[in-house]
Formats: structure tokens, sequence, C-alpha cells
């Protein structure tokens, strides 16, 4: 039999590649506050996924559609000064699942196709979605390195990145599109619902091991990774739901970095004290 044949096999190689590509994107998720945001992009796909559903084109095409208009409709709306970016995601996140509401409401009901997009289904990857999520993944990969610099500068310090003629406006497109891109591809494994705990929960355990951009990185890639195989191999052992259990495996993840991290570095002070006391 083919590697290829099994469904846990192929559902293995999905949750490495989507746990580094939730982590990669996760980094400057969790490092620009845009936590809220990626909730909205997971939310406001659904009318993608309906209308390709109902037109009977691939769901993913109408995902990437939908998440494109959000990501430009987000960055145009909080361009303006009576806007702001918290507000303007919520319209977004509101709007886009109303609109998907109402279309499914023209339909008898969901079909399985919708219901798993919301909830995850990790063990009917094929190969195809195996070969998208590793386009996915270099391609982000790729962005995100090519650009490491204005995205860093615009993130960190944004009007010092206006003064040297960086277009703020337009590297924050390019971030709020990696993130669509990324948002949409791991979400037919793991579901809308749950998306953003893979994307988050593993780029913040690692910013509570280091400050420096390239570690981070580094550890949420890794964290995201393994907490695919965590919760794949949790939901195989004890038959839960792979989305859930690798959502409470990222989570479990984060909970212990927080309390490892604060725990080492309570001890690394008290030494200091310590050594710098009088004898």
């Amino acid at each position: 039999m083919n590697w290829w044949d099994d469904a846990l096999h192929r559902a293995t190689a999905e949750v490495l590649l989507a746990g580094a590509l939730a982590g990669l994107v996760g980094v400057h998720v969790v490092l620009r506050r845009l936590s809220f945001f990626t909730m909205a992009l997971t939310h406001a796909t659904f009318p993608g996924v309906v209308a390709a559903a109902i037109i009977g084109v691939n769901i993913v095409v109408g995902g990437v559609v939908a998440g494109a208009i959000v990501a430009l409709g987000v960055a145009a709306l909080s361009r303006h000064r009576s806007q702001n970016t918290a507000a303007a995601t919520g319209v977004m996140l509101s709007g886009g699942f109303a609109l998907g509401a109402g279309l499914v409401a023209t339909q008898n009901g969901f079909s399985r196709d919708l219901t798993s997009f919301l909830v995850g289904s990790i063990l009917t990857v094929s190969p195809q979605d195996l070969v998208t999520t590793a386009v996915a993944l270099v391609v982000v990969a790729a962005v995100l390195l090519a650009c490491a610099r204005p995205l860093r500068y615009t993130g960190f310090d944004r009007i010092g990145a206006q003064a040297a003629g960086f277009a703020t406006g337009v590297w924050d497109v390019v971030l709020l599109l990696a993130i669509q891109v990324a948002v949409v591809t791991i979400v037919p494994a793991i579901g809308t619902i749950l998306a953003l705990a893979l994307i988050v929960a593993p780029a913040a355990a690692a910013r509570q091991w280091s400050h420096r951009l390239s570690i981070i990185t580094a550890l949420a890639v890794t964290f995201g990774a393994l907490s695919g195989l965590g919760g794949l191999y949790a939901s195989s052992r004890w038959d839960v739901a792979a989305g859930a259990s690798i959502t409470l495996t990222a989570t479990a993840i984060l909970a212990l970095s927080t309390v490892l991290s604060r725990l080492i570095r309570s001890r690394s002070t008290a030494a200091a004290r310590l050594r710098a006391s009088p004898a």
C-alpha cells in the first residue's frame, strides 16, 4: 500500500505543515496584537465558503477570495481617522458571518463540506490538500523572509518607518494577506472555530522564552508542529475530535511555557539578588 493511501499518514503530514504555518504567521499576530483580526478572518471567510459550495467550486477558493476582501476591507477602513482597527475588524466579522448565514438560509441545510469547514476534518485530507498546505507554507515563509525588514520596522516603530519612507499601509496589507492565506489553508483541517488557537497559542508560548524575533519564530513553528502531532496522537489514542485535541494541546503548551518561564525567571532573579547581597 502506498504511504499516501493511509489517512493517518496524510493527517500526520498535514498537522506538521499546518502547525508550522500557523506558528509562522502567529508570531506577527501576537507581536502586533492581531488576534481579534485573525478571529474575524476565520469567521468572515465563511460566506466565501458557502458561496463556493453553492456554485460548485472548491471551498478553499471561496475562502481565499472572501478572506482577501476582508483583509483589504479592514486595512482600508482602519486608515480613516474616524475608524480604528478593532472597530473595522468587528464590522467585517459581523457582516461577513451574517452574509454567510444568509446564504445558508437559502439552501436546505449545511452540506458535509460546510460542516467540516466549521469544525475541521483532519482525517479526510487528500494528497491535494497536502500540496496546497505545503505550497502555502513555502509562499508565506518566502514572503515573510523577503519582507522581514519592512514588516518588522512598521510593526515596532510605525512613525519611524513612515519617516524613513516605508509605505506602512502597503506593508500592512502584505501582512494581512499572508495571515489570510495561512488561515484559509489550515481552516479545512482544524475548523474556523479552533484555528485561532493554533495560530496564537504556539506564538504566545514562544514569546515567553525570548525577546529575539528569530528565536520566537523558530520556537513558534516548533510548538505549532508539536501541537499538531500531540493533538493527533491524543485523538487517535482516546478517540476524541482531532481539531479539539490539537487546540487543547496548543493551549497546554502555552500554559506550561507560561508557568515554567515565570518560574525560571523568578529563580534567576532570586539568585541574582542573593549574589548581589553582602555576605
